[in-house]
């Protein structure tokens, strides 16, 4: 995607710029209102209004047909209110700035990793921290900084360049540094692992290059570049996730055992598996818009057809 404004058409600079201006008129107004009220709201209006617009409930269909077909067409169209509105959550979330860090800070934290890190840190090992599109990832991030860890976070641009500048200084407020994928914010995150650094990349987006792994049963090109460096550097591959709680505000900091050292393949396979377990206890909190098992519908298998 373009890096630069100047790259892009009139019309593309038009759409980016209008579409910008409505995201951040709807954000402006969202922080006018108090956080426990804000919250619900954005999660609201995105699985109401936006979702449907922008295609994003035909999307959640096409994803759940494809790996479960199985699914009472009920609990589809539950998903197709929830997913959204936990994306539109964690939108305002980001943007929220002290309100959230404050909920992030105050997580519960649970499973074995949180001592793997602590032992990983007083041996001034590396730490390559995998998470995913599910609750909202810069809680757990958030949470782990404040425990005294400073932590890199490797980012991918969005497309709308009006868009990204703001995005990168929400997600920049969280935590510093921040590494943009490409050739150089790949460089640059290398260094910072080799000198004993602290990573986080959300590893649940289709990725071009990438290896064909197993996700809910079907393949899906996932990158093994995360393995590869924890091979490499003798890090530790530590995933991590943040589930939103049932009063929607809070959340719980689940640290999974590292990955074993295998070959990274494997091990990002059973990074997959360990996804996959959590999304089936919390669906509607992974993000089914994204089209992560995208071969499967270049081939011609999307559908507007529900359930």
């Amino acid at each position: 995607m373009p890096a630069d404004i100047s790259q892009l058409s009139r019309p593309a600079r038009a759409g980016y710029f209008c579409s910008n201006l409505v995201l951040r008129a709807l954000i402006g107004l969202a922080l006018l209102v108090p956080y426990r009220w804000r919250v619900p709201m954005m999660g609201w209006l995105v699985s109401r209004v936006l979702s449907p617009l922008a295609g994003g409930r035909k999307r959640i269909r096409n994803n759940l047909k494809l790996v479960m077909p199985e699914l009472p067409k009920a609990d589809v169209e539950r998903l197709c209110r929830e997913v959204p509105d936990n994306a539109g959550r964690a939108l305002i979330e980001l943007y929220s700035g002290r309100p959230f860090l404050e909920r992030a800070y105050a997580a519960k934290v649970s499973g074995p990793g949180l001592a793997a890190l602590e032992e990983a840190r007083a041996e001034g090992r590396p730490v390559v921290f995998m998470t995913g599109h599910f609750g909202n990832y810069d809680a757990a991030r958030a949470h782990m900084i404040n425990r005294g860890y400073e932590i890199g976070a490797l980012y991918r641009r969005m497309a709308n360049p009006y868009f990204n500048e703001h995005y990168v200084r929400a997600l920049s407020a969280v935590g510093t540094p921040m590494f943009e994928q490409g050739r150089r914010g790949m460089i640059e995150m290398v260094r910072y692992l080799k000198g004993g650094g602290l990573i986080a990349i959300v590893g649940d987006l289709h990725s071009h290059g990438g290896v064909a792994i197993n996700f809910f049963g079907k393949p899906a090109v996932t990158s093994t570049v995360p393995a590869e460096l924890a091979l490499k550097h003798n890090a530790i591959m530590l995933p991590v996730y943040a589930i939103r709680q049932e009063n929607g505000l809070d959340f719980e900091i689940v640290m999974h055992p590292p990955i074993p050292h295998t070959d990274a393949k494997t091990m990002t396979q059973d990074l997959n598996d360990g996804l996959e377990a959590l999304v089936r206890e919390h669906m509607g909190q992974w993000f089914w818009i994204h089209r992560r098992w995208k071969p499967w519908f270049d081939v011609g298998l999307e559908t507007d057809r529900p359930g």
